[in-house]
């Protein structure tokens, strides 16, 4: 049976710390034939100031933190998804891509944050604009892997249900939700969002956070968890630095699907015209 991983951290500026961190989370973990391991967004750059990913951003395909992510994919014989880390793109800003990387160490699969967090909350930040260095996605991704089906998204991503519901018709019965959300929004919003993607398009969602106050100040929510297709929380943590595990049950998602059919009821399936009696 496969399963299902989702590693929290605590990032901070510096590529190898993070990589040894995620090597030493990976070391307690009892491999699957078929294990899927979600990292965090930022997972390997965060408490810094976001200028300073422009100076490490890599091109798709080499650099210093592919390399590392392979070379952990490749030991611990899993698909590991990196939440985000960033990556050159055409203009002078870089992307925040999220990296799916093979048992083998090859690189599968990679999907540019197509939603940017640019606003306004009551915290120590107060304004976040996450365009003022990053240049949004242009792609909706689903990797079919074995078993797993995997559809991705990165954190502000969440807020959009029309991205789930297109990786869904796709054939995802897996999204991953790499994040790192605020404190504030998080404890507001985070587990809702998270329930109602899992329910709405009946399928697992991996939410992987960052959690706790970084070294620029930031505070993140954590509460990383693993939900069903039913919408029930299967494992979830706090605050805490670990990881958490859950069985993929493909036997589970059948049930759900063939006893709510929504995939099939959708109207908005088929062509739709609002002027007509």
């Amino acid at each position: 049976m496969a399963k299902l991983t989702a590693i929290q951290m605590q990032s901070v500026p510096d590529i190898d710390a993070n990589l040894a961190f995620i090597d030493q989370q990976l070391s307690t973990l009892s491999i699957a034939a078929e294990h899927l391991v979600v990292l965090p967004e930022c997972c390997l750059f965060f408490g810094g100031r976001d200028k300073q990913q422009l100076d490490i951003a890599e091109p798709i395909g080499t650099g210093k933190m592919q390399q590392g992510l392979q070379q952990l994919s490749r030991k611990y014989a899993i698909y590991l998804l990196a939440g985000s880390i960033p990556t050159q793109s055409v203009s002078e800003k870089f992307q925040a891509t999220s990296m799916l990387f093979a048992p083998d160490g090859s690189l599968l699969a990679n999907y540019q944050k197509l939603h940017l967090f640019d606003v306004d909350v009551e915290d120590s930040e107060k304004s976040y604009r996450e365009s003022a260095y990053t240049d949004a996605g242009l792609k909706v991704v689903q990797q079919p892997l074995q078993d797993i089906q995997l559809g991705l998204s990165i954190c502000y991503d969440l807020r959009f249900p029309a991205l789930f519901q297109q990786l869904a018709a796709l054939g995802a019965n897996v999204i991953a939700v790499p994040a790192a959300f605020t404190q504030v929004t998080g404890k507001a919003h985070w587990q809702p969002l998270l329930q109602a993607r899992a329910i709405e398009n009946q399928c697992y969602i991996v939410a992987a956070g960052q959690s706790g106050e970084h070294k620029n100040g930031r505070q993140t929510y954590g509460h990383s968890m693993i939900i069903d297709p039913w919408g029930e929380v299967v494992c979830c943590l706090t605050d805490e630095l670990t990881s958490i595990t859950a069985p993929l049950d493909l036997d589970l998602l059948k049930r759900v699907r063939e006893s709510i059919p929504v995939a099939k009821h959708n109207r908005f399936n088929c062509s739709l015209n609002s002027n007509e009696p």
